[in-house]
């Protein structure tokens, strides 16, 4: 495998899921400080990067943000980690972090359980127009 970039945090997602979809968009968007790098669950990396950290990736429907050498975070609180990094306010969000993870993955589960019925699944993973292709690894 290719080196990871450095300086870089790496967000895995659900390449065929629509919200996920969404969500990526929405990061890059408000990313003003280019902080993020993408890779969908699927890809050969992704799936690499959570056998690497035990998880396994047949039974993971969930985001995963890494911060190689430092550390990595599911559910929900990789989702308010990554609100930490965004422009706009979002960042605002981290504050429920004070809440107890269990109760913030209850809400992530229900979420992740119904993704697919309420937004929607796609035959395949997004490609990257060629102005994005740079945020993303695989």
């Amino acid at each position: 495998m290719d080196a990871l970039p450095e300086n870089k945090k790496i967000v895995l997602f659900d390449g065929v899921c629509n919200l996920c979809d969404g969500a990526v968009k929405f990061i890059i968007e408000h990313d003003k400080k280019d902080v993020f790098r993408f890779a969908s669950l699927q890809s050969d990396l992704g799936r690499k990067l959570i056998a690497e950290r035990g998880l396994d990736p047949e039974e993971l429907d969930s985001v995963v943000l890494i911060e190689p050498g430092v550390a990595y975070y599911r559910k929900s609180t990789a989702a308010l980690e990554i609100s930490r990094e965004l422009s706009g306010g979002y960042s605002l969000l981290k504050n429920f972090l004070a809440l107890p993870e269990g109760f913030r993955d209850l809400i992530y589960d229900f979420v992740a359980a119904n993704r697919y019925k309420w937004y929607g699944k796609k035959e395949s993973c997004m490609i990257p127009t060629p102005a994005l292709k740079e945020k993303f690894l695989d």
